[in-house]
C-alpha cells in the first residue's frame, strides 16, 4: 500500500471517530436530566429519591434546571438510616424541600455559577456559592465535575447532600 493510501485510509479514520464522538455528544445532550443522571450510574441514591419525592416528571420537563447532583458517595456519607428514613412515604415533604434545594430554576454553567455568590433554589431557600483556588463551593458541598449538558439544562456533580 502507498504511503498516499495509509495517509487517506487514516484521515477516513479520523473523520469517522470525530464524528462518531460528535454523535455521542449530541445523543448526550438529547437526554433530559434525569436520564442524563442515571445513564451516568453514580446517581442511583438520587433517581430513587427523586423517584419516592414525586419530582422525577418535573425533572423531565421542559426547564431550564440546574442540579447539583450528589452522588451516591455523597448520599452514603450521610448518617446511617438517613437515606432510607427519608425515603419512607411519611417523610416525602422534607425528602422534597431537601431535593429541591439542591436545583435551580434556571440555566447556570460552572462559568456563571463562578460569578455568583447565591442562587435562590426550587425550594425558595437560597444556596451559597463560592469559586477560588480553582474549585466551586455550593453551600459545604465541592462541585467535582461542572457542565454535564443536558436537553433541559445543566448538572454539576457534588459530594455532599446539601441541606437547607
Amino acid at each position: 500500500m502507498s504511503f498516499g493510501k495509509v495517509m487517506r485510509s487514516l484521515l477516513c479514520l479520523t473523520c469517522v471517530m470525530a464524528l462518531s464522538t460528535a454523535a455521542r455528544a449530541e445523543e448526550a445532550k438529547a437526554k433530559d436530566i434525569v436520564d442524563t443522571a442515571v445513564a451516568a450510574g453514580q446517581f442511583k441514591t438520587l433517581a430513587a429519591a427523586l423517584k419516592a419525592a414525586g419530582l422525577v416528571e418535573t425533572l423531565k420537563g421542559a426547564g431550564p434546571f440546574t442540579v447539583f447532583a450528589p452522588t451516591d458517595e455523597a448520599f452514603a456519607k450521610l448518617p446511617a438510616g438517613t437515606v432510607e428514613n427519608l425515603l419512607k412515604p411519611e417523610n416525602k415533604e422534607k425528602l422534597v424541600a431537601i431535593l429541591t434545594y439542591h436545583v435551580v430554576p434556571a440555566k447556570a454553567t460552572s462559568k456563571d455559577v463562578a460569578g455568583m455568590s447565591t442562587a435562590k433554589t426550587v425550594n425558595g431557600k437560597e444556596l451559597k456559592l463560592k469559586a477560588e483556588d480553582g474549585k466551586v463551593m455550593v453551600d459545604n458541598a465541592t462541585v467535582t465535575k461542572a457542565d454535564i449538558e443536558a436537553s433541559n439544562g445543566v448538572i454539576h456533580v457534588i459530594d455532599t447532600v446539601l441541606m437547607p
